[in-house]
């Protein structure tokens, strides 16, 4: 198997993202902004590394101001109807994720999804979705091909990297933060003083 420099992997990954980036609608993204500033309290939750963005994305809404609590920890409180709840999944369809957006449903939270399948057991009970979706270029040469299979996951040997989509996700994370602190008129110093100061 051909060895590839870490670089150029980067920038392979860069470009996929920026693919993705292009491909989303801005009117998802005005109706996901729009859940976000309604809400009284946000609640965020994903499975596996899609947690792990979940989690990013909630600390940064808490520096922001917004009150935000992550799914499954000690300290999150009942949901209640003003609520909303961010999901993030791949699938839409990870059976405990999907479980628990319907308790939410039934509570008469609101429920918005990050996924690259809108057409899921999730989507379908959600209020608001931004579709991430991996964007496929037709490849000519099979060494490219085999690259960017390597890069989506879509190769066992390379597993442990997965898909782009907590990736691009976790890019998405951020720059919907940049764009709250605009609508907000937050600036990076009222962030840093919620920053954690006891660590």
């Amino acid at each position: 198997m051909a060895e590839h420099r870490v670089q150029d992997m980067m920038g392979l990954m860069a470009s996929k993202v920026k693919k993705i980036a292009d491909s989303i609608s801005d009117d998802e993204i005005e109706g996901f902004l729009k859940e976000i500033l309604n809400a009284k309290r946000v609640y965020v939750m994903g499975a596996g590394r899609s947690g792990l963005v979940a989690k990013a994305f909630a600390m940064r809404l808490m520096h922001l101001g917004l009150t935000a609590y992550v799914v499954g920890e000690t300290i999150t409180p009942a949901m209640k109807p003003d609520d909303v709840m961010i999901v993030f999944s791949g699938s839409g369809r990870t059976k405990t994720i999907a479980d628990i957006s319907e308790t939410v449903r039934e509570m008469g939270g609101r429920i918005c999804l990050i996924t690259s399948n809108a057409d899921s057991r999730i989507g379908r009970i959600s209020d608001s979705i931004v579709i991430i979706e991996h964007q496929r270029d037709a490849v000519r040469d099979d060494a490219q091909e085999f690259e960017i299979r390597q890069m989506m996951g879509e190769h066992k040997s390379f597993a442990p990297l997965g898909t782009l989509f907590e990736t691009a996700a976790m890019v998405f994370a951020d720059a919907i933060i940049s764009r709250l602190m605009e609508i907000t008129k937050t600036d990076e110093k009222e962030l840093k003083n919620r920053h954690a100061n006891i660590e």
